[in-house]
């Protein structure tokens, strides 16, 4: 596999996120480095996969905060943050191989940019569309030997249920996939009348079946007062569309825990952070089953990670 080569020490400006992606990345570092330290014990060959890998790092606007007898003023400021890219590579025990996957190629000139600082680990970094280059990846690896994490944190709903479905068939990776709910709450229409040709193509790569519309429709019985027979509605919310992800994910992982559910705190749900695990063997889940709970838990209350 061929690694880019660096760029020419162009600064990429990555500006994203906010609290719900730093909860998001610290209870993803915190499962790597669980993760890399049961497994090294174990297993020589450790890989970390980034299928949306961005630039490394981010770019976050700090806003101003006006002072109070307990705490000074904050003035605003912009901050230069680790990406999930740099925080794999800062994981320590080290995994094996690092693969970050990215489309854009400014920002995969930046990965490259990164590598290069650490010439005494093996990471690769591809230009292209995440879910062909993910379906090359697992096929390259020889798993019978090997265990990895999946991190997959799409710009929208670009993960294509067949990728899924590869990496569970590994049956050697876990995978940490920032579902956006609010991304199916807007394809999957209120009315499905108005579910065109092109969101119900969309829906059917995402979710991987078409049973969708017997699920989250239902028509109503009767007629309106002009004499028309009611339309098919959608008649879930955001808590039931998440129940349902789930439900699809459970077909093919042998373990789903309950997400994370983000941003946490007031306000609309737009994000589930799940973790699934591929190994179907009860050692493996029990494992990860300890981590990942408390890990998930300890989220809710972000102050119980490390920053």
């Amino acid at each position: 596999m061929l690694k880019s080569q660096p760029g020419d020490n162009m600064t990429v400006d990555h500006e994203f996120g906010g609290q719900h992606t730093d909860l998001k990345l610290r209870v993803v570092e915190e499962y790597l480095r669980f993760f890399a330290t049961a497994l090294s014990k174990h297993f020589e060959n450790l890989v970390y996969i980034d299928a949306f890998a961005g630039t490394g790092k981010r770019t976050v606007r700090v806003e101003a905060k006006a002072g109070d007898l307990l705490e000074e003023a904050v003035q605003e400021s912009v901050e230069q943050r680790r990406g999930s890219a740099q925080i794999a590579i800062d994981v320590e025990p080290h995994f094996s191989r690092l693969i970050f996957i990215e489309e854009n190629p400014r920002y995969c000139a930046a990965l490259a940019e990164i590598a290069s600082a650490h010439p005494d680990r093996k990471i690769d970094v591809i230009q292209g569309d995440a879910n062909a280059e993910m379906h090359r990846v697992l096929r390259s690896i020889n798993w019978a030997g090997t265990r990895g994490v999946l991190f997959l944190d799409p710009y929208g709903m670009e993960v294509d249920w067949s990728t899924l479905a590869a990496a569970a068939a590994t049956g050697a990776i876990d995978v940490w996939f920032l579902f956006s709910l609010s991304g199916l709450y807007r394809q999957a229409t209120l009315n499905k009348r108005s579910i065109d040709d092109d969101k119900r193509r969309a829906l059917n790569r995402i979710l991987g079946a078409e049973h969708w519309e017997k699920e989250l429709y239902s028509k109503p019985k009767g007629q309106d007062l002009f004499g028309e027979n009611f339309e098919e509605m959608r008649t879930i919310g955001v808590r039931g569309l998440e129940n349902f992800v789930k439900a699809r994910l459970e077909t093919i992982f042998p373990k789903v825990f309950e997400p994370l559910r983000l941003p946490s705190g007031p306000g609309p749900q737009r994000y589930s952070l799940f973790c699934a695990i591929s190994n179907a063997s009860p050692k493996a889940i029990g494992l990860a089953t300890k981590a990942a709970n408390h890990i998930l838990k300890a989220g809710i209350s972000s102050k119980n990670l490390p920053r």
